[in-house]
């Protein structure tokens, strides 16, 4: 059964016909990349998920149940949880402060340390945790921002180019942490660039052109058509 689903999905700016008519499903289980050259509609399709902009025609279905009309904040209270590209994080707190806030109303005690203890170690963050999150690198602020995704143990998790700005090592060890968050039952959609990235945690592949669904399917069958390299792949390597 999809734990996310568009039918039809359409999305008008003025005259600019931003999503077209979006057919989508995302499986429960499913780790999912949606990528796509500049301009495709990803960033769109990825607001209208989580209802930061209303469809013009269309439906959007979670577990089942049509959250169209939803509010934002409701569809989190369901078990969605995002992490932007540009990382949301509280700068001026701790490492460990960032994680508390994420916790606090639904943990306390002795059960709040042990759950940011845990957090903190699959964030390879322990050692920072009584750093200002202003002062980690860029990568360790993307991961500190999933960990507090994560933290209300979400049941579809949306990332926006987790990877973005990332050394290699980083990326790869991202890549570690979606894939062991999959393997705990959280459904994953992400936007992404980075092909290698793509490479290493994406079950299937939806391309977007023109707002449109180009093609879908496995990496492999993604890279190897030639349609798609047109439009994508040799757009990267140029």
């Amino acid at each position: 059964m999809a734990i996310l689903q568009t039918r039809k999905l359409d999305k008008w700016f003025g005259g600019l016909h931003v999503t077209d008519n979006v057919d989508f499903a995302l499986e429960q289980g499913e780790v999912h990349c949606l990528i796509g050259p500049n301009g495709a509609g990803k960033s769109t399709f990825f607001k209208l998920v989580l209802g930061e902009h209303a469809p013009s025609g269309g439906e959007i279905l979670y577990d089942g149940e049509d959250i169209t009309r939803t509010k934002s904040y409701e569809r989190i209270r369901r078990g969605i949880s995002v992490k932007f590209q540009v990382p949301g994080i509280f700068q001026a707190l701790r490492v460990r402060q960032n994680l508390q806030i994420a916790l606090q109303h639904h943990l306390q005690g002795a059960s709040l340390d042990e759950e940011i203890d845990r957090l903190l170690e699959f964030l390879k963050l322990k050692d920072t945790e009584k750093q200002l999150a202003g002062s980690l690198s860029h990568g360790q602020k993307q991961w500190l921002e999933i960990g507090m995704a994560i933290a209300l143990k979400p049941r579809l998790l949306l990332l926006d180019e987790p990877t973005a700005g990332m050394t290699p090592d980083e990326t790869h060890a991202t890549g570690e942490m979606v894939q062991a968050l999959n393997a705990d039952g959280v459904s994953v959609l992400a936007v992404e660039h980075d092909m290698a990235f793509v490479r290493q945690i994406a079950q299937r592949v939806t391309v977007l052109h023109f707002g449109k669904v180009f093609a879908q399917g496995t990496i492999e069958e993604i890279v190897a058509d030639e349609r798609v390299a047109a439009i994508y792949l040799g757009e990267i390597h140029a």
